[in-house]
């Protein structure tokens, strides 16, 4: 009860002295001890955070550049890798055209030289058809003149004499 009586007695407005002091000086004290530990380590914490914020940024903003470079290096590389595409495949497109040509001009040499063989092994058939068909005229006409000859030597002794005259000088030859 002693309490609710010294309660009734306390007046927030108008506060006595003693408490007055001790309140002030434990304030000051609380507030020397919360500068020194508290307030000092926040600010330095946040004036640290600040600087790691203001670095990522810059590093942000380095590494944005950097990148932008990349990529502009990136589209050289890719636009000098298309030339580089294009000039060979103009190469090959050549070197394929040349080689179809080329071929082409081989088969047609070996075309005409197959057509010149042709010809000449014709002519060489026609020449030999033309000297086996005289060789065969020839000995049919021998064959008739033999044949028409012994039929007129049969008949004349003269003629039998000269014709065993004319083989005797072959013999004799």
């Amino acid at each position: 009860m002693m309490y609710l009586i010294y309660l009734a007695d306390f007046s927030p407005i108008k506060p006595e002295f003693g408490l007055f002091f001790w309140t002030l000086l434990f304030f000051l004290l609380f507030w020397l001890l919360i500068g020194k530990f508290a307030f000092k380590p926040i600010t330095e914490s946040l004036k640290k955070r600040e600087t790691d914020i203001q670095d990522a940024i810059d590093s942000a903003k380095k590494t944005r550049e950097e990148m932008n470079n990349m990529k502009a290096e990136n589209e050289k590389i890719l636009a000098e890798a298309r030339e580089e595409r294009a000039k060979i495949l103009a190469d090959a497109k050549d070197t394929r055209n040349s080689m179809i040509n080329e071929a082409r001009e081989k088969a047609k040499e070996e075309a005409s030289k197959v057509i010149n063989s042709a010809m000449v092994d014709i002519d060489n058939q026609k020449k030999q058809a033309m000297t086996e068909v005289k060789d065969q005229v020839s000995k049919m006409a021998l064959d008739i003149a033999e044949k028409i000859i012994r039929k007129e030597l049969q008949n004349s002794p003269d003629q039998q004499s000269f014709a065993k005259k004319l083989v005797d000088d072959l013999k004799l030859n």
